[in-house]
């Protein structure tokens, strides 16, 4: 389990960046794949997840999560939430539920956790590129802000996720998001006719631009083999027929 060091100053909250080490899945899932959406047998992602609450010592019996199709939608818990676990698509979760832990899954997208000190307000993203563009990130704290989190008591950690030189991306991805914003050609670089998109800066400039300046960005790459996380990529290299996921957790206690 990885830790931010910024948002471990806070005892009032439980978090976590899980890879895939510590499971029991096995083959292309092995071992602690969280992916409820995946192939992989059902019982042993439960099980998965309850290892997850363990090694996080949560009591709670279930991690909340959500259908994620690399969108823009999010859902708020409130403190009367009823809403079931993965019964709900989006790609985001807001909350200020205390002893229910939320969460997202990665497999190269960044994912992000949010915490307001004072509001004691918190949030789980999954940003791919997709969900990047079309305004996940802003979208979740333009929210919180209407709740009363103020971006000066907001911390943000931007955890393991590929890296700008695994990312080889095409001149069509390149030209979307230059003709979106033309301040966004600072995040590709081209080197004998490869370009590398580096999601990561992106993300954490999307923080910035909404106020937010404590940021922590957790410098790992997830497409890297040596650092033990599951990467769609790298399963696409492999042609594996699919590919685990990685959790990554926040809950208020």
């Amino acid at each position: 389990m990885i830790k931010s060091q910024k948002l471990s100053c806070f005892s009032k909250i439980k978090h976590g960046f899980f890879n895939k080490k510590g499971g029991v899945s096995s083959g292309i899932y092995k071992s602690l794949n969280c992916g409820i959406g995946s192939k992989d047998k059902k019982i042993n992602v439960e099980k998965n997840l309850k290892i997850v609450r363990n090694k996080m010592g949560l009591k709670s019996k279930k991690i909340f999560l959500v259908k994620q199709f690399h969108s823009n939608k999010f859902i708020f818990l409130d403190k009367k939430s009823n809403i079931k676990t993965r019964s709900i698509a989006g790609d985001a979760i807001v909350s200020e539920r205390k002893g229910i832990p939320i969460a997202i899954l990665t497999a190269d997208c960044v994912p992000i956790l949010i915490y307001d000190k004072q509001k004691e307000m918190i949030a789980a993203i999954h940003a791919g590129w997709r969900g990047a563009y079309k305004g996940i990130v802003e979208k979740v704290i333009q929210f919180m802000f209407k709740k009363g989190c103020k971006p000066q008591n907001m911390i943000a950690a931007i955890g393991p996720s590929i890296s700008k030189k695994s990312y080889e991306v095409k001149l069509r991805f390149k030209k979307k998001f230059i003709k979106k914003d033309k301040k966004n050609i600072k995040f590709f670089t081209t080197k004998k006719n490869k370009i590398n998109f580096d999601l990561k800066a992106y993300i954490k400039n999307l923080i910035n631009l909404n106020s937010i300046n404590k940021i922590d960005l957790i410098n790992i790459d997830t497409f890297d083999q040596k650092n033990n996380f599951f990467s769609a990529r790298k399963s696409l290299e492999l042609k594996d027929a699919d590919y685990g996921r990685n959790i990554s957790v926040i809950m208020i206690n």
